[in-house]
């Protein structure tokens, strides 16, 4: 079907931005609001939108007035009759946007597309009490809607033929990007980036890394635009607990099973930028604090002689920067030397390699993933002096590092691995392809490279090696390897190739 009328319902934030994503297309859309204030607020967030645009000389203002011109105020559900497709952006509460889809049904025609906005929803359950299920999609857009080029375009059981293929055409007219896929608890986004999101909370709740060390292995280490604990404050650490909360209701599993540090901020009103108190401490929206921050001791002495365990492959600029600097190098931990650097590898033991030299005291892991940021991997036998002596020595270098425990994936790979192999496994169960799942995080979430490509990137033999490592140390099923993955692996098999 053609679509040349939409009526948009809601229109907070999100309901504007979606309203004037529609109008700049040259859809006819009718705005539909509660009551005549929030009408008024939405259409002050709309136009205030359109206003930056012509100041940012992206908008002349005659195609502000056309567009501006196309939106409809609309004070009840009767005047979406004409509409061809209606869409809800009204909060994520089920029984709210059912009732808004039964004012829809009744004042719709039939054979127009009903749509939800919904980020996490079951849209099965949205759709299940209409008079016509068969017409009803999720159309979920990203914040801010005008500017963010993905769209989830989301099919569920009840579907007719055609109604999905008819949205996604839709999203590519209104110059998105669509990703079709089923009805599961978070879609392609949200279900790879929270679980992600936890995982890292978790890891600042136990002790295993600091707030600052977190983030730093996620941008410096991983490449991402964000750390985990920034970009939870920049969400909302409620918002991010809701969809927690609908996952583990869906997947169940320490995975999908929310932080309980996530729990008790979110209780003491702790729920990031929006409130100045999150994970970090902020005023005027700014951090308080550094973020992705990495710390080298400037007050001890850089040791003029290392001793290197392992090949040190990994570590050869690091190597030879130090050779240039003047402080020796030798491979047996007989000789004199202030420092044991073992070249580690994350699926395997610095304790082991520390023992092995006999100097446990002095024994630090440096581990370099080929990005700008080195690992400095300290045992439970690691003595302070050691620790200040390598952070020395990585400042001597300019070399940035954080601080990571002897455990198996030390700090990036155990944030990055269980996040890869969470899209292996949506692909492994047909949920989506390689190059969907990473459209999604790319254009929805802002990665300069999908889970796939960086998992191509890494290796399939060494994500399953490091995750093997993982399970092997904790027994939790989160970081198994997927079968997929140990296919890759075996037969040397890429996923975007």
């Amino acid at each position: 079907m053609e679509i040349r009328e939409v009526a948009v319902v809601g229109l907070g934030t999100m309901g504007a931005g979606i309203a004037e994503v529609f109008a700049r297309a040259g859809l006819r859309v009718v705005a539909i609001e509660a009551d005549e204030a929030a009408l008024g607020r939405g259409l002050s967030i709309l136009d205030g939108s359109l206003g930056r645009a012509v100041r940012r000389g992206r908008l002349t203002s005659q195609e502000q007035d056309e567009i501006r011109g196309r939106v409809i105020p609309a004070g009840g559900f009767g005047q979406a009759a004409g509409a061809d497709l209606a869409i809800e952006a009204v909060p994520e509460q089920l029984e709210l946007k059912r009732r808004v889809f039964a004012e829809l049904d009744r004042a719709c025609r039939p054979d127009a597309i009903l749509a939800t906005n919904t980020s996490s929803l079951s849209v099965t359950d949205i759709a299940a009490p209409t008079r016509h299920p068969g017409r009803v999609v999720g159309l979920h857009f990203f914040n801010p809607a005008p500017v963010m080029r993905l769209v989830e375009v989301v099919g569920t059981v009840l579907s007719g033929d055609g109604v999905q293929a008819a949205a996604a055409d839709l999203a590519r007219r209104l110059g998105k990007t669509p990703v079709q896929v089923g009805d599961r608890a978070g879609f392609v986004a949200n279900a790879l980036l929270l679980p992600y999101l936890n995982h890292a909370v978790t890891l600042l709740e136990t002790g295993f890394a600091g707030r600052a060390d977190i983030d730093a292995a996620a941008t410096a280490g991983i490449g991402l635009p964000m750390g985990p604990l920034a970009l939870l404050d920049l969400i909302g650490l409620d918002t991010s607990l809701s969809i927690m909360e609908v996952l583990r209701e869906e997947f169940g599993g320490p995975r999908y099973t929310p932080a309980p540090l996530l729990r008790r901020l979110v209780a003491a009103g702790r729920t990031g930028r929006k409130t100045g108190h999150g994970l970090y401490e902020y005023a005027d929206g700014k951090p308080l604090s550094p973020v992705s921050s990495v710390i080298t001791n400037e007050e001890a002495s850089p040791p003029a002689a290392i001793t290197l365990v392992g090949t040190g492959a990994s570590l050869e600029g690091e190597l030879g920067a130090a050779a240039a600097a003047g402080i020796s190098i030798t491979p047996d931990p007989g000789q004199p030397s202030d420092l044991v650097i073992v070249a580690a590898e994350p699926d395997s033991s610095v304790l082991a390699a520390a023992l092995a030299a006999g100097r446990p005291a002095d024994t630090v892991g440096l581990y370099s993933g080929g990005g700008p940021l080195a690992e400095l991997v300290t045992t439970r036998l690691t003595s302070p002096a050691a620790v200040a002596a390598a952070q020395a020595l990585a400042g001597r270098l300019g070399l940035s590092v954080v601080c990571a425990p002897d455990r198996p994936g030390f700090l990036a790979g155990t944030l990055l691995y269980p996040h890869l192999a969470d899209a292996v496994r949506m692909v492994q169960d047909g949920y989506a392809s390689p190059a969907d799942v990473d459209t999604a995080m790319t254009l929805g979430c802002g990665y300069p490279k999908g889970p796939l490509e960086l998992l191509d990137e890494a290796g399939a033999g060494r994500a399953h090696a490091v995750l093997a490592a993982m399970y092997d140390a904790y027994g939790d099923p989160a970081f198994a390897p997927p079968p997929l993955l140990a296919e890759h692996a075996v037969a040397g098999l890429s996923f975007r190739g």
